[in-house]
């Protein structure tokens, strides 16, 4: 659907992107994901047609989109702001994109009336923008772009604005939304479990550069370095001695684990006989009474966090540099470990991950 060819974008010694390639296929939701400054918006509007690569190209279905203007491209942007103007009403605001196709009144009353029921604002039409929540005008900018029927949706941060509990509603109703109509989905964002939360695919973006492209489990569960571990939450590093290699696996010996067997990341390149094991703070478990499991490793208690459902616990252990993070549920009494107590600490083979660097 969407093909990205060696672009690069420069503001004068500036690179904003820098030889970026990526296919987005047709009917995915994809996230482009990163930091602020990272090339993920500049990417966006290239694709919209709002700025152009300083080399290389982009094609939309087929259709190379050099030097067609945005209002010409197959694609609609629904932006961070929503730009709705405050003197129309819900209908009128949704309608104003059709004006120019002249479509006759009855066709664009149906279209209008299928766009608001799509983004659930059937009967609202007459309301004006001051009189909606944010919620209600955020769908009101979705059912704007919609109704001229894109083959892509560009979604440049739109729910940035909204409050927590309405932002994770939306989440849900925007991959609803996506899934009903069946058109590609193109979201920039900088919130990692926001991307988590919608995507088919995500592109984990630094320095202008595509640093990793996959599902949100792959790219949560197997980072391809200690930058995408780092952005997409929490995680423990551990540093490990390479003492076997093979094309597809590692073994590994570390202070706290001991000996390791882990799968050899695709982008692995060797320095020296040296590596790093990354685990997720949820991976890692307490071992109560007489539990046990493959890789057990023994510390204490030096900090608590109760957050309701769960306990964040930071634990010391002999020999390793950096205490390890620890999320446990409160179904055992995770909540109430005194600070100072020795615990045990358990995970699997496969929660224990080689990074590329």
């Amino acid at each position: 659907m969407i093909e990205i060819r060696s672009v690069t974008r420069s503001y004068g010694a500036f690179k904003a992107l820098d030889d970026t390639s990526l296919t987005i296929k047709e009917g995915e939701f994809f996230s482009l994901l990163g930091p602020s400054g990272c090339g993920k918006t500049t990417l966006l509007r290239m694709i919209a047609g709002f700025d152009n690569p300083t080399s290389g190209s982009i094609s939309v279905g087929g259709q190379s989109m050099e030097g067609i203007p945005a209002n010409r491209r197959p694609t609609n942007m629904v932006f961070q702001s929503y730009a709705i103007f405050p003197h129309l009403n819900v209908e009128q605001n949704v309608a104003y994109g059709l004006k120019r196709l002249r479509l006759g009144g009855t066709e664009e009353k149906r279209r209008v009336e299928e766009a608001l029921a799509q983004v659930s604002l059937t009967g609202l039409g007459k309301r004006l923008a001051t009189e909606l929540s944010g919620g209600q005008r955020q769908r009101v900018a979705l059912a704007r772009a919609l109704v001229m029927r894109p083959k892509v949706l560009l979604l440049d941060e739109p729910l940035s604005a909204l409050d927590k509990k309405l932002r994770e509603q939306m989440q849900v109703e925007l991959r609803r939304l996506q899934q009903a109509v069946g058109i590609t989905f193109v979201l920039v964002t900088h919130d990692q479990y926001e991307a988590l939360a919608m995507s088919d695919r995500i592109a984990v973006m630094f320095g202008g550069k595509i640093a990793q492209v996959a599902s949100p489990k792959e790219i949560y569960q197997r980072p391809v370095n200690r930058q995408v571990a780092d952005f997409l939450g929490g995680m423990n590093f551990v540093k490990a001695q390479i003492v076997e290699e093979s094309s597809a696996s590692l073994v590994v010996d570390t202070l706290g684990f001991g000996r390791v067997r882990t799968d050899k990341p695709k982008a692995f390149v060797r320095n020296g006989g040296g590596t790093t094991l990354g685990i997720r703070p949820e991976r890692l478990r307490v071992l109560w009474d007489n539990a046990t499991a493959k890789f057990e490793v023994a510390g204490k208690v030096v900090e608590r966090h109760y957050f309701g459902e769960i306990t964040h616990l930071i634990v010391e252990i002999p020999g390793l540099e950096k205490p390890l993070s620890v999320t446990e549920t409160n179904d055992f009494g995770a909540d109430d470990i005194p600070v100072g107590t020795s615990i045990r600490l358990g995970c699997d083979p496969e929660a224990l991950v080689a990074m590329a660097d």
